[in-house]
């Protein structure tokens, strides 16, 4: 018998972020909105703990216990006394290292389908107490919809959303590490006074009419400016991106995807090839959301 959870992959419409805090994580309003590009976990009963991976930069995934699937078996087994024998299989398509939570989404797979495939019948509380123990995206893996994080981006409150929103992601030639991204950030903002992270209202109320044009104005990423200086190639992206006809272009997480909202699924299509055809990315890929959370496929 083995398990198959599907995941998603997010964009944040919304990342606000205040100062390092003295345990060097920083405070988030993080408006997060799960993508139809998607990740697959197969979890099938084994004699160790086993991780393997197929699907674009699947070369660049962990397959030891570093790796998020395999954290998320360990914490799983541990609470529940067994032991985590189990042979997990990432079937990848979101991007990696490309600030879309594909380990994240990853993690939360791995728990939901060892959850299923042990029988543990661990509550949905339980699961995401152990999604914020692994990880700060984690539990809106989990989740998906739409949701404001809140705290390191752990706590969630989802949100209601009116409508489909159409993206384009454009892919970059190298990866951004988080941490690097978040320490990019420290450095250009000491001697500032940087305020309080809150959720923007009209980022929440354009989420729940479902008005892409409202959202346009309203997204912003804290952190897009450290992944620019990190990575300043992403600037030519964001402004191919914006010559096609994008409504709004940022960068997507802690990068370096990057991100484009369109008007609808025609003009999504028409801004990829544009971006296809600027040579500022390796690859492109067009989704909408919201998507569903960490879902059972079949077993």
């Amino acid at each position: 018998m083995s398990v198959t959870v599907r995941v998603p992959a997010k964009v944040n419409v919304q990342l606000a972020v205040g100062a390092a805090r003295p345990d060097g994580f920083h405070d988030l309003a993080n408006v997060f909105l799960a993508v139809s590009l998607h990740d697959e976990v197969t979890a099938t009963p084994a004699g160790e703990l086993r991780v393997t991976c197929e699907g674009p930069d699947a070369d660049q995934v962990p397959l030891d216990r570093t790796n998020l699937a395999a954290r998320a078996a360990l914490a799983l087994a541990e609470r529940h006394g067994r032991a985590p024998d189990v042979h997990l299989h990432i079937a990848k398509d979101i991007p990696v290292a490309g600030g879309m939570a594909g380990g994240s989404a990853d993690c939360a797979g791995a728990l939901v389908a060892c959850d299923a495939l042990w029988g543990t019948g661990a509550s949905r509380e339980e699961l995401l107490e152990i999604c914020a123990e692994l990880g700060s995206d984690v539990p809106f893996s989990l989740v998906g919809g739409a949701a404001l994080g809140t705290g390191r981006g752990e706590r969630l409150t989802e949100l209601e959303v009116g409508g489909d929103f159409h993206w384009v992601f454009a892919l970059a030639s190298r990866g951004l590490s988080t941490p690097a991204v978040f320490r990019e950030f420290d450095r250009l903002g000491q001697g500032l006074d940087i305020p309080e992270p809150v959720a923007d209202q009209a980022v929440l109320d354009a989420l729940a009419k479902g008005d892409p044009a409202a959202l346009a104005v309203t997204v912003s990423n804290d952190l897009q400016p450290a992944a620019l200086s990190l990575f300043p190639e992403l600037g030519d992206t964001l402004a191919a991106g914006r010559a096609a006809g994008a409504l709004a272009a940022l960068v997507s997480g802690s990068g370096p995807t990057t991100a484009f909202l369109a008007t609808d699924a025609k003009s999504a299509s028409d801004i990829a090839g544009v971006l296809r055809a600027s040579g500022t990315c390796r690859d492109v890929r067009t989704a909408s959301g919201p998507a569903a959370g960490a879902t059972v496929l079949g077993s």
